[in-house]
């Protein structure tokens, strides 16, 4: 493509969040010359959502707004405008305001909490997704609620961890008999049940919420726990409603189905972050990476593309990290094909790590506590290093002297 016709090019990318706003900056850093266009739905500055359950819901920072000099970089924001469909044929993104002309089109609308049947209007019912939830949370907490979290996920965990220590009362209720049940295996959750009496928060398992009433939450066997406040972290879906009849394909669970370079069904029409599903060659399987690091890593993959350079396939190991009740967490892989499952340490103590391998490679691990067998084991899995089980399991050994080449005079 020749630089002049380059810079005739308009690349829109719908989506302020980090996917949105890193593929645009990874467009210029590429070297695209074209017209950069970023829409948002929200009127703030583009901003990151992970302090939006710590640092800001407790006061400590005012926001979260990405560092990026966009007018620096050429790239024009058009925030407080939500997308309402796109017209593929026509090269036109429609929006509130009237419709956006593209020649390459980027979607990342990220995901959209999955709200509690019923509780629609429901006075001192809370979500935490955004800026203005984080807000409105602030004074709930200042004021020192008895609070109730509906769901004992990760953001349930982290919102839970920030209310004991703003000083409330919580309880968590948790339809599933464990915490993380749609994230991790019985035996891997088990030990974390522990983590809420310890921090003084109450988990409730096996608990449904039959409704909310004012001032409390009725749960399915009839019993009622005070709520001066509730917060709902039940889960989210890609936010793709708006895409109907757009003609992209869109996967059993809302995503956009994207290829390996992250290309959907419809000629230049990107996905990238929570709102795109793409096929791991490694896994071999769709993979749906609701977490910040896909959103930081992907855009690279889609800049490339647009930019017509030939990239390797977009196929990392997905990465997570979570902080809940003074203990740092961290996930890489995927588990769902292993075939083992190791510990490094006693799942008692304050520190110990979950090793997933498949024909002793390495596929996943979880590191409470151990950000050296984090970073080791990542590298392990992407070089598929052949493990030795019984070195694996010692917690005092490095996780990458543990590999069979380790032992035989290779190393990572």
């Amino acid at each position: 493509m020749s630089e002049q016709t380059q810079a005739q090019r308009r690349v829109v990318v719908v989506g302020a969040g980090m996917a949105g706003v890193q593929t645009a900056v990874a467009l210029r850093e590429q070297g695209f010359k074209g017209t950069v266009t970023v829409i948002g739905a929200e009127p703030h500055q583009p901003y990151d959502r992970p302090p939006l359950s710590k640092a800001v819901l407790l006061g400590k920072a005012e926001g979260s707004a990405f560092d990026v000099d966009f007018e620096a970089l050429g790239i024009e924001l058009l925030l407080g405008r939500e997308a309402l469909g796109v017209r593929p044929e026509a090269h036109e993104l429609d929006t509130e305001a009237g419709p956006v002309p593209y020649d390459a089109l980027v979607l990342a609308t990220g995901a959209e909490p999955i709200r509690l049947p019923g509780t629609e209007g429901v006075p001192g019912v809370h979500l935490l997704r955004t800026l203005d939830d984080a807000e409105r949370l602030r004074p709930v907490l200042a004021r020192q609620h008895d609070i109730v979290v509906v769901g004992a996920g990760w953001i349930g965990a982290e919102f839970a961890t920030a209310a004991r220590e703003a000083g409330c009362a919580v309880t968590v209720v948790e339809a599933a008999d464990r915490p993380l049940a749609g994230a991790l295996p019985a035996e891997v959750a088990a030990p974390m049940t522990s983590w809420y009496a310890d921090a003084g928060a109450v988990l409730r398992t096996h608990a449904r919420v039959e409704r909310v009433e004012p001032g409390a939450v009725v749960l399915d066997d009839g019993s009622r726990v005070a709520a001066g406040a509730v917060v709902v972290g039940i889960g989210a879906r890609p936010a793709t409603a708006w895409l109907a009849g757009s003609g992209i394909e869109l996967g059993a669970h809302r995503d956009v189905v994207a290829d390996d370079r992250l290309r959907t069904s419809v000629p230049d029409v990107h996905a990238v972050g929570d709102c795109a599903s793409f096929p791991s060659g490694r896994y071999g399987e769709r993979l749906l990476v609701h977490h910040w690091d896909n959103a930081l890593q992907g855009p690279r993959t889609v800049a490339a593309d647009i930019l017509g350079e030939t990239r390797t396939v977009y196929d990392p190991v997905p990465y997570f990290w979570s902080e809940q009740f003074g203990r740092f967490v961290q996930y890489a892989g995927h588990h769902a094909s292993a075939d083992t499952t190791l510990w490094r340490g006693e799942p008692s103590g304050p520190a110990w790590t979950v090793c997933w391998l498949r024909e002793n490679r390495l596929v996943a691990l979880l590191a409470v506590g151990r950000p050296r067998d984090l970073a080791q084991g990542r590298r392990l899995i992407e070089a598929g290093a052949e493990m030795d089980p019984e070195l694996l399991t010692d917690p005092a050994r490095p996780l990458k002297t543990a590999t069979v080449q380790a032992t035989t005079g290779w190393a990572l």
